[in-house]
């Protein structure tokens, strides 16, 4: 398939990823279909996108018209069976494997199109093991986007031990559609992304957990250091707590003890402190 032929695009999750990868597709010129399981989810997702739409629009980089034009090229969805007639599929939902490889093998038999691409937007789980229970593992592709998907240019092109050099070209190009910039690298536990980003952060956890420096040192320190825009605490409150360990969790399972996770990240995530998106993490928020 090439990038030209593609009119539709499904999108699976209307989660903080999926929305931006909504969003981002419908910006391209694609109609989008937008999928979750209750109407809620789809509802918080499209509010999102109206929110990143309207800072685009207040910075200039938009018109209102084309905020208009993106928002009615996205229909929303609760039912899988609205996928029969799209080109793309890219799947945003939560990060569990069987979970991702039951929609996978639903959606193998509901999709029409013989030569639709199928991706997975995961951060960490393996490509090979999600197109291993569809019907073509050779359309089958990792787009991993990074967060928040409007803003972040760099996007990981994973290649699945049976994706075609078709499949990655498409993938490829697609991205480029999109405005992004695509990297290619091999299916491996947490790809280059979080293969590099996870540990940083883990050992920033580890230096807090040993009482090494206060959460704010280490975070400056890092700043100023390294010259990045934030710290890894800073980062993990941001990225989320629960999505760091699980990201973690599958760096230790598939390669070994050097990706420990830090026990109080552990207890962290247990007492429901998951940084921003609860109000509190390494940080507190609700004074802000």
């Amino acid at each position: 398939m090439k990038v030209e032929d593609v009119k539709v695009v499904g999108v699976l999750g209307a989660g903080t990823m999926g929305s931006g990868i909504a969003q981002v597709c419908a910006m391209a010129g694609f109609e989008v279909i937008l999928r979750d399981l209750e109407e809620r989810f789809l509802e918080r997702g499209m509010e999102n996108i109206k929110k990143s739409l309207s800072k685009f629009v207040e910075k200039g980089k938009i018109s209102e018209d084309e905020m208009k034009a993106t928002l009615e090229r996205i229909k929303t969805t609760t039912k899988l069976e609205d996928f029969e007639n799209v080109d793309v599929v890219i799947e945003a939902i939560i990060e569990d494997m069987e979970a991702k490889k039951a929609v996978f093998r639903e959606l193998s038999n509901i999709v029409k199109r013989e030569d639709a691409i199928f991706a997975s937007n995961t951060s960490t789980l393996s490509i090979t093991e999600m197109a291993s229970v569809t019907r073509k593992p050779e359309n089958f592709v990792g787009i991993h986007f990074m967060n928040p998907v409007p803003l972040m240019k760099g996007v990981e092109i994973v290649r699945g031990l049976l994706t075609s050099e078709e499949t990655v070209q498409f993938a490829f190009d697609f991205v480029r559609k999109l405005g992004k910039e695509p990297v290619v690298c091999k299916d491996s536990p947490g790809f280059i992304s979080n293969r590099i980003l996870m540990p940083w952060i883990n050992e920033g956890i580890w230096v807090l957990y040993e009482g090494i420096a206060t959460k704010e040192e280490i975070d400056r320190g890092m700043r100023l250091f390294t010259n990045v825009p934030m710290g890894p605490l800073e980062l993990a409150d941001l990225i989320g707590l629960d999505i760091v360990l699980a990201a973690i969790e599958t760096l230790h399972r598939e390669l070994g003890d050097k990706y420990k996770p830090c026990p109080l990240l552990k207890q962290m995530v247990r007492a429901g402190l998951l940084g921003r998106k609860t109000g509190r993490g390494f940080y507190d928020y609700t004074k802000k």
